[in-house]
């Protein structure tokens, strides 16, 4: 049906048949469209997300075009929330068991636009279509009456686009209300449905009929922006900045730019400080962490003062004899070191003197596996930091916290790196004044993947009393491994021996990404586990600087696992990776329910396709099992990224370095994967690649005020300890 809208222009509506062609790039397309009357259009125009099936009214014109005659040039177009075919399709396809897209199909085809009519008073009659009997119809008429509510969102949703997984997500998020929800703000769901960001909500709005410079737009692309730049790892950004990049996101001027940011600042949705915008989360963190270190350092009296220094054991190096003194001088302390400088050493040995003062002493790390090998070397039960804080997933908060702080004289956190301003925040929020606190970790690896570079920040911040390790012990003297690791650290090349090794260290040349790729397969699979035996599923790692391109962990992930786990045999596809029984595989969320963590490592044991479920062994006596949405919490771990392997060890560790990886080769991404190897060291690759990331010291900038807000609290008052312990 086509209708005057003014002088020029018309309104047309129908249900999309194909979609002809689609830019993703500026959501250019052209549709194929059918009215009520059952006219046939070709229409053209910004139509961005738009599908089959779904009904739409078009403003526009018509016009002759010399290769494909008449066409509907579009100005502006609205989806209407019609039950259409491809909604009820999908609904059937994806509800209804026993029901699939063929089944579907045929259903549609037959009655058309009937087909409500007929599910609803006449379900028999689908027993018309060939192998549907009597009774497969009655059942599929029950399910299509009871669910009546849930139905009609659900077709309203499906006909928008929206995947069956995603729908259940919005379900179980907003509930019958789903549909409501969208038609009013569909960037609302990019905010709060987990899986769902700006992208994905704004080709929703834009079926929808949203303009490209609607507010709602404009501010969920601001939120957008920040939250990239903090998963990046940045606490905050500049004003200017943040503007600049959602003037790129959503193809607008800076001008309606800055009126998104705005507008998601009077919501509240981002905060102001200083001219630099945070989350709400970020800048309550980054104020309270700051304040909470200073009022810790500041406590005249705390439990760890006096401990007996005498009964520090002879062996210890003057540096360790150090860094145990420390504690007994400040109530915060940090040491730092590379490997193989009696971290280790010191930690235990500060368990002792505890023990000997009966104070009571708390071990935790960011990891599980940092947990097992702080508890390893202190003789006591470490945990991780979410678990000592006994955190709630159900209500996202800690059970301890300043209201209801950890009972304890010293805290001891070892692969402090890791520590990101959240998980700080929290920490230091549960510690009350007269607790010591020990930070150990290595503060040349990789930043924290999360925001902010807090190591480093309290390292500067005054403090803490700081203790830095330098000298390599004999014990570590002997490893190719940790000497090498050195070496890079201090922007000098490792000793390399092309095609053979020292021991534990291997150095081969190989510029081909495609065959450094196959060398990588046949050293995981043959070489290695024949020459020194490590299994190479459970002891083998390879580490990438990155995930795309030949040597990426995506593309080394599905080679590995067909060399190693060829016959897998049950599958599931989720999303774009294929998980197989026998994969090896790594948690990537904390999930407090199974008490699985991100960074954890197993083995899928079984898996059920058809209900979509598997079983992962993450270790000898323990299954986890997953389904639906929770498959996304698990990923091929044959390779994985060097930033995802920190506070991981491994006996044997296989690093591709190659000139592809240019954009990441740095010195700490090449010093944070060396020291992940305890036995065997294996870097295949360029040597000007190699040669790029030792020269390259440069580390990009994250932004946060939290050295700022440290130099406000010392200008409040002048902390108890001010002292910084140098390197020797």
């Amino acid at each position: 049906m086509a209708e005057r809208d003014d002088s020029t222009a018309f309104r047309i509506s129908g249900e999309v048949k194909r979609v002809l062609y689609e830019n993703a790039e500026n959501g250019f397309a052209v549709i194929k469209l059918v009215t009520p009357e059952g006219n046939r259009v070709q229409a053209c125009g910004t139509l961005a997300g738009i599908r089959p099936g779904q009904f739409v009214e078009l403003t526009g014109v018509f016009e002759d075009h010399a290769d494909f005659g008449e066409e509907f040039k579009v100005s502006g177009f609205f989806v209407r929330p019609e039950l259409t075919a491809e909604g009820i399709r999908r609904f059937l396809a994806s509800s209804v068991p026993g029901v699939g897209a063929r089944t579907a199909a045929l259903i549609v085809d037959r009655f058309g636009e009937k087909t409500p009519d007929i599910l609803q008073n006449s379900p028999l009659r689908i027993a018309e279509i060939p192998r549907i009997g009597r009774k497969k119809a009655a059942e599929i008429g029950r399910i299509w009456r009871e669910s009546s509510g849930r139905r009609d969102c659900l077709i309203f949703l499906q006909g928008l686009g929206i995947t069956p997984a995603y729908c259940s997500r919005l379900m179980s998020s907003y509930g019958s209300g789903a549909a409501e929800i969208v038609k009013k703000n569909p960037y609302r769901l990019a905010e709060e449905v987990s899986g769902i960001g700006f992208l994905r909500a704004d080709a929703i709005a834009r079926t929808l009929g949203f303009a490209a410079d609607s507010t709602e737009r404009l501010t969920a692309a601001a939120v957008f922006s920040l939250n990239t730049m903090v998963s990046a790892g940045h606490v905050c950004a500049p004003r200017a900045e943040l503007e600049s990049r959602t003037a790129e996101l959503t193809g607008r001027t800076p001008a309606e730019a800055a009126r998104g940011v705005e507008s998601a600042l009077l919501r509240g949705l981002l905060r102001l400080d200083r001219d630099m915008i945070y989350t709400p989360l970020l800048l309550r963190a980054e104020k309270r962490l700051a304040a909470n270190i200073a009022s810790l350092a500041r406590a005249g009296d705390f439990a760890c003062r006096g401990l007996d220094c005498g009964r520090i054991s002879p062996h210890l190096a003057p540096e360790q004899r150090a860094a145990v003194a420390a504690v007994s001088c400040s109530p915060l302390s940090i040491i730092t070191g590379g490997p193989g400088v009696g971290k280790t050493t010191v930690i235990g040995e500060l368990a002792d003197l505890a023990a000997a003062k009966k104070l009571r002493l708390m071990l935790a790390a960011p990891t599980g596996r940092a947990a097992k090998r702080l508890g390893d070397a202190a003789g006591l039960q470490a945990k991780t930091i979410h678990r000592l804080l006994m955190y709630d997933p159900g209500t996202n908060r800690f059970g301890f916290n300043a209201d209801n702080p950890l009972d304890c004289d010293l805290l001891i956190v070892d692969e402090c790196s890791m520590l990101d301003i959240v998980i700080a925040d929290a920490l230091f929020d549960a510690v009350s004044p007269g607790t010591g606190v020990v930070l150990v970790g290595d503060a040349d690896q990789l930043p924290s993947v999360g925001p902010g570079r807090v190591l480093a920040d309290l390292i500067a911040g005054g403090f803490f009393a700081v203790t830095a390790l330098t000298r390599i012990f004999r014990q570590a003297e002997g490893s190719s491994i940790i000497s090498n690791a050195h070496l890079v650290n201090r922007g000098l090349l490792p000793r390399l021996s092309a095609g053979s090794g020292a021991g534990d260290f291997y150095w081969i040349d190989q510029e081909d990404p495609g065959r450094a790729a196959e060398m990588i397969c046949r050293m995981v699979s043959e070489r290695i586990p024949r020459r020194f035996g490590f299994d190479p599923m459970e002891q083998i790692q390879v580490l990438v600087p990155m995930n795309r391109g030949v040597c990426g962990a995506e593309n080394l992930n599905r080679l590995l696992g067909e060399r190693l786990n060829a016959g897998g045999g049950e599958q599931i596809v989720q999303g774009e990776k294929t998980l197989r029984r026998g994969d090896k595989v790594m948690q990537i969320a904390n999930n407090y329910d199974k008490s699985v963590f991100n960074g954890d490592f197993g083995r899928i044991v079984s898996v059920d396709p058809a209900k979509r479920r598997l079983n992962v062994r993450f270790d000898a006596a323990r299954n986890v099992e997953y389904a639906g949405d929770e498959l996304d919490q698990l990923a091929p771990a044959y390779a994985v990224t060097i930033h995802k392997s920190q506070g991981s060890e491994f006996p044997a560790v296989v690093v591709p370095l190659l000139n592809q990886h240019y954009v990441m080769l740095q010195r700490n991404l090449l010093y944070t994967a060396m020291t992940r190897a305890k036995k065997l060291l294996v870097l295949i690759g360029s040597r000007r690649a190699l040669e790029l990331a030792v020269g390259n010291s440069r580390q990009e900038p994250r932004w946060s005020l939290l050295p700022a807000r440290f130099d406000e609290e010392k200008r409040k008052k002048t902390p108890f300890f001010t002292k910084k312990v140098q390197k020797s």
